[in-house]
C-alpha cells in the first residue's frame, strides 16, 4: 500500500533540510517586517548610538519640556522686541518701585525700568555667553585632551600638570581678580575668562574617552592596514569619543551662564548699560522688601534658564550612555 504524500511546500518535521527551509522562512519574514528585529532600521540594518539616542530622546518627557523652554529662549533672545517692545533703557523715575500694571506686567524697578522688557532682553546676553563659552571651552578642551590621550608620552604628562594648576584655582576668585581690571562692556571679556578657566574640565573627560577609543579592535585593525594618525583620529576615535564631550557641555552651559549672572551681580562681570539677569538682581537686591517683584523675575528667569540646560543635559546623558539602558 502506497505511503501517504506530504503536501507539496511542506516542511518536514525531522532532518536538517527541515530545519534550514524553516530558517530560511522565518529570515524572510524578518524582511518584510518594517524595522525588522529589535536593534535594527530599515532592511534589518542595525542602528547606530545616535539614532538610539535620537529615538529615546523623543521619548523623553524631560528632554521635550527642556528643550521647548530653551527654543523659547533663542526665540525671545534672537527676537525679543516681539513680546517686549519697549526699550530696556527707557526708565521713568516717577514710577520707581511700582508694582504690576496695564502693559507692565511685571512692575518697574528701583529706577523706573520695565522689569518684564528687561527680563525679556537679559535672554540675550544670557544665551550668547553661555553658548559661546560653551563652544570655546568644548573645541579648546576638545582638541587639547584628545591630542594628549591620543600620543600619550611628555605631552600628556605636561597637560595633565598644567589642567592640576588650573583646576586648583577658585572660578569666582579667578573671575574677581582678572575680571576687575577689564573696562570693556562686552561679552567677550566674560566668554574668555570661562573658556580660559572651563577648558580643562573637558580636556580630562575627552582624554579618558580617547584613551578607551583608540584600544577598540577597529582601531588596532586600522592602524595595522597603515591608516595615517589623522585619518584614525578623525575617522575612527573622534566619532565614538565624542559623546562624553557632548554631555559634559551641555550640563556646563547652563552653570556658565549661572556664573555670568554672578559675575555681573558681584560688578566685575557685564556692567551697565549691557542689559544683564545679573546685573538686574544685583541693582534689586537693595529694594527686596520694598519692590520684591524686581528681584522675584529676574531671578526667576535665571533659575528657570539653568534648570532647563541641566534638565536637556541629564537627558542626553541618559541617551547616549548603553549603561544607562
Amino acid at each position: 500500500m502506497p505511503e501517504p504524500r506530504e503536501p507539496e511546500g511542506a516542511i518536514a518535521a525531522t532532518g536538517m533540510g527541515g530545519a534550514m527551509d524553516l530558517a530560511t522562512s522565518e529570515a524572510a519574514t524578518l524582511e518584510r517586517i518594517p524595522g525588522g528585529p529589535e536593534g535594527t532600521g530599515p532592511q534589518g540594518k542595525p542602528r547606530s548610538l545616535w539614532s538610539d539616542a535620537w529615538r529615546d530622546l523623543r521619548r523623553n518627557p524631560v528632554f521635550i519640556i527642556s528643550a521647548l523652554v530653551i527654543l523659547f529662549l533663542v526665540f525671545i533672545s534672537v527676537w525679543p522686541s516681539l513680546i517686549a517692545p519697549g526699550s530696556p533703557l527707557k526708565c521713568d523715575l516717577a514710577k520707581a518701585q511700582e508694582g504690576p500694571a496695564p502693559g507692565h506686567p511685571f512692575g518697574y524697578d528701583g529706577q523706573g525700568c520695565d522689569v518684564y522688557t528687561r527680563t525679556v532682553y537679559g535672554a540675550r546676553v544670557s544665551v550668547t555667553v553661555g553658548v559661546c563659552a560653551t563652544l570655546g571651552v568644548a573645541v579648546l578642551g576638545s582638541v587639547l585632551g584628545g591630542l594628549a590621550g591620543f600620543f600619550g608620552g611628555l605631552p600628556d604628562s605636561f597637560l595633565s600638570r598644567v589642567t592640576d594648576v588650573f583646576f586648583a584655582i577658585p572660578v569666582v576668585l579667578g573671575g574677581l581678580v582678572l575680571l576687575s581690571v577689564v573696562t570693556s562692556n562686552t561679552v567677550w571679556p566674560v566668554v574668555g575668562f570661562m573658556v580660559l578657566l572651563g577648558w580643562p574640565q573637558i580636556s580630562r573627560i575627552a582624554r579618558g574617552s580617547v584613551i578607551t577609543a583608540k584600544q577598540n579592535d577597529y582601531v588596532q585593525a586600522a592602524r595595522a592596514l597603515g591608516a595615517s594618525n589623522s585619518r584614525m583620529l578623525l575617522r575612527h576615535i573622534a566619532p565614538n569619543a565624542v559623546a562624553p564631550v557632548i554631555v559634559v557641555a551641555t550640563i556646563a552651559l547652563g552653570t556658565y551662564i549661572a556664573l555670568e549672572a554672578t559675575l555681573s551681580y558681584l560688578g566685575v562681570g557685564l556692567k551697565p548699560p549691557t542689559v544683564s539677569w545679573g546685573i538686574d538682581i544685583s541693582a534689586a537686591s537693595p529694594y527686596i522688601r520694598t519692590a520684591p517683584h524686581a528681584l522675584l523675575w529676574p531671578a526667576g528667569a535665571l533659575a528657570v534658564t539653568v534648570l532647563a540646560f541641566i534638565m536637556l543635559g541629564d537627558a542626553v546623558r541618559d541617551a547616549l550612555d548603553p549603561k544607562l539602558r
